[in-house]
């Protein structure tokens, strides 16, 4: 019992469970504008238990797929299973746990969410294996996060409103940005033993301006959401706000210099995801 409660905890920093922060504000985002404010509490934990479920199954796989790969770069090297401090047997079982436990709460949802549960479960497990396929890996990562607000609508309404593909547009270019940005530190190791990437594809600099452009569509797009739900100025704030944390990231990160981008992606990342829940969510209840 005593190694199984270690390797759980070696498996959780691993995979940095603490980062569903990340896509966790906008399912959340996505449950309440189906809603119109807070939905059902019951709904709203088991919304809460798929998004954890499905990151930690989505992030564990990748671990076992790449361990080889982190092995060989000096970046990953450190990671648990790659020094070997934890067994690809425990791995597989943490993450077989994980994909049930994420079927398990889809079908305590409604009928839609178990359907298209495997269906999500396929999109966020495949992005381990992109990198080897395509130098747009970063979308298929951005696509895993994007489908999780309107997977929430979903949960929600057991319906789907095609605005909600807004919300998925905008997740997937904010993650796919990001994602290029933080490939930047292995664009040296990456074209060396042949992986796919932006970087790689095209250079620091190019992959600055990619994801540059990227952001820049997403920024545009939140104001399309504002409009297209018929929200107000306090999401109108918020989607400002949102604008200036983002410029912010591209300024303390360049080409020349990636010593912040730990900075940049985590907990830059972290505080828009939040920002943008916020006000959403307080413009809703406001405007109830």
């Amino acid at each position: 019992m005593e190694n199984i409660l270690r390797s759980t905890r070696v498996t959780l920093e691993m995979i940095k469970w603490e980062h569903s922060i990340f896509a966790l504000p906008f399912a959340l985002t996505g449950a309440m504008l189906a809603a119109g404010g807070w939905p059902p509490l019951q709904v709203l934990g088991w919304i809460i238990v798929c998004m954890v479920s499905a990151r930690s199954a989505a992030m564990a796989f990748n671990r076992l797929v790449d361990a080889k790969l982190d092995a060989a770069n000096p970046r990953t090297s450190m990671r648990a299973l790659a020094k070997g401090e934890l067994t690809i047997t425990f791995v597989i079982a943490f993450t077989l746990i994980s994909a049930c436990l994420f079927l398990v709460a889809s079908a305590m949802l409604n009928r839609l969410t178990l359907v298209l549960s495997p269906i999500a479960l396929a999109v966020i497990l495949s992005y381990s294996y992109m990198k080897r396929i395509t130098r747009w890996s970063h979308l298929v990562l951005g696509l895993a996060l994007g489908i999780a607000p309107s997977a929430a609508w979903i949960a929600v309404r057991g319906t789907y409103d095609w605005r909600m593909l807004l919300m998925t547009a905008i997740v997937l270019l904010w993650v796919g940005a990001f994602d290029v940005l933080y490939a930047c530190q292995d664009f040296e190791h990456d074209r060396k033993v042949g992986l796919n990437s932006i970087p790689a594809a095209f250079g620091l600099e190019g992959a600055f301006w990619i994801a540059q452009g990227m952001h820049g569509t997403m920024f545009v797009l939140l104001f399309v959401l504002v409009h297209a739900f018929g929200l107000g100025w306090i999401a109108f704030a918020g989607m400002c706000l949102v604008g200036a944390l983002l410029a912010y990231e591209h300024a303390i990160v360049s080409p020349r210099d990636l010593k912040r981008m730990n900075a940049a992606f985590f907990t830059l990342n972290g505080i828009i995801s939040v920002v943008f829940f916020v006000f959403v969510a307080t413009d809703i209840l406001v405007r109830r």
